[in-house]
């Protein structure tokens, strides 16, 4: 499984925007799929959880209520709805899959199946 994440861009606070997060292989529909982001000078952090089926979701509290993770197995594709963006949500956007839902619930790339390169999200102000 091959990860290529895409639909960063540059947006207005308050405005929306959708990543995805592309799989390629035959084994996407059954990793678990995790979301986290780097912003510029600080570490990288969890935003956001799926599990295998899309039953589960788990997301961080800075995000809850405005972000929403999805997943379509049928597409080996796994989405992050943004909505109500805001300033500090600026960073780089990466996507991690794994066998573990509790792996996907982590910052450790190196503990993950497969990790994608990211995709920047600027939002002003």
């Amino acid at each position: 499984v091959q990860l290529q994440a895409s639909g960063g861009g540059l947006v207005q606070a308050g405005g929306s925007l959708r990543l995805s997060c592309a799989a390629s292989g035959r084994t996407f529909n059954t990793k678990n799929m995790g979301w986290f982001r780097q912003a510029p000078g600080k570490e990288r952090q969890f935003v956001a959880a799926i599990g295998w089926s899309g039953g589960s979701t788990v997301y961080a509290t800075s995000v809850k209520g405005r972000f929403t993770i999805s997943r379509d197995n049928a597409k080996g594709t796994v989405y992050l709805q943004m909505n109500s963006l805001k300033p500090e949500d600026t960073a780089v956007y990466f996507c991690g899959a794994d066998r573990s839902f509790r792996t996907v619930l982590h910052n450790t790339p190196r503990d993950h199946d497969y990790w994608g390169q990211g995709t920047l999200v600027t939002v002003s102000s």
